[in-house]
């Protein structure tokens, strides 16, 4: 994010504009579009039967997302990829898809409506829209929890090589990923550290989605894959319980409530958590971001480092170390009070 400080009016126009921009984009990377420009450029009553799209509909989406650099117009209504479209195909290493496909989709556009209801009574856009909390709604919709966690895939594969760089994993014999989807996170860290050994615990629906991903990746003989609830309790015996974007998703109280079953499962273990999650700064943050994206839809919140602490001693243990990493997460380090 730029701090030079713009033209007050341009400054307003590229927010009160910027749905129109996400919600191209949703279209242009749901349609595959990138996908069909990977052997080159294509002209619109190729990219129309294609796409099967309404070939003057989908032409103006794509001019104006190639205004902003995501696609380049190389010829009269013809379009070929820029680096920024490049990583929305769907079989490129790094690829942003899912989360394209994501973030500015129709059941966000539904919850942001009720963005100032959600700032009036706290309650979040997700609740109001669709009569039910986030994660309820996903156990109930299937398809939806799919495209749910293919978005948290795609966002995890940066972050976990980010924190590998950053913090030293290799103390740690038995790795407990809580609520950690589909194993992204912690099936890279038992591929760089072979001597360890994992579980992953989450809401059963998502672990029987993870089960065939651990096995593809040759790691079902370490790591384990079982169901919980961690407002009840967490899988026993890990050196480690490691959460990547999960203590966000919710308030204080219930996020104390997971860290203390944490502690309960630690036994006579003085472990430690370890969390990769925004930590808020002054000034331009992309967690400043995320914050609204909670307030919207679980009903968590991003923090600052001082939160953080607050929240590890409310619930017995002492944060000691936040280290920045190279994607837009930080390794939040906390051990279980003496």
């Amino acid at each position: 994010m730029s701090t030079t400080t713009p033209d007050p009016a341009q400054q307003l126009f590229q927010i009160t504009l910027g749905y129109i921009a996400s919600a191209s984009l949703y279209v242009a990377t749901k349609l595959n579009v990138p996908d069909h420009l990977a052997s080159g450029p294509k002209t619109m009553p190729e990219l129309a039967r294609a796409t099967g799209a309404n070939e003057d509909g989908l032409y103006r989406v794509l001019r104006l997302l190639a205004s902003l650099g995501v696609f380049e117009e190389t010829g009269p209504r013809q379009f070929g990829l820029t680096p920024a479209s490049e990583l929305l195909r769907t079989d490129v290493p790094g690829s942003l898809h899912g989360i394209a496909v994501f973030l500015p989709d129709p059941f966000h556009f539904r919850a942001y409506a009720n963005t100032m209801d959600a700032v009036m009574t706290g309650k979040p856009g997700v609740d109001t829209a669709y009569g039910m909390p986030l994660f309820e709604y996903l156990a109930k919709n299937p398809d939806y929890s799919e495209v749910f966690n293919n978005a948290m895939t795609t966002f995890s594969a940066p972050v976990a090589s980010a924190a590998l760089e950053a913090y030293d994993f290799s103390p740690f014999g038995v790795i407990v990923d809580v609520a950690g989807g589909h194993g992204e996170v912690l099936m890279a860290i038992l591929k760089k550290y072979p001597g360890a050994r994992g579980v992953l615990a989450d809401v059963g629906h998502v672990i029987d989605g993870a089960k065939p991903r651990i096995a593809s990746a040759g790691l079902a003989d370490r790591c384990q894959a079982v169901p919980c609830d961690f407002f009840h309790s967490v899988p026993e015996g890990g050196d480690a319980y490691v959460m990547k974007h999960i203590i966000h998703d919710w308030d204080d109280a219930r996020a104390t409530t997971i860290l203390r079953n944490i502690g309960k499962a630690m036994g006579a273990k003085r472990g430690k958590v370890i969390l990769l999650e925004s930590v808020i700064t002054p000034g331009p943050d992309f967690g400043k971001f995320i914050d609204i994206e909670m307030l919207n839809l679980p009903g968590g919140r991003e923090r600052s480092a001082d939160e953080f602490r607050a929240l590890f001693a409310g619930a017995g243990f002492e944060m000691t170390k936040v280290v920045p990493t190279k994607a837009s997460l930080s390794v939040i380090e906390a051990v279980r009070a003496q």
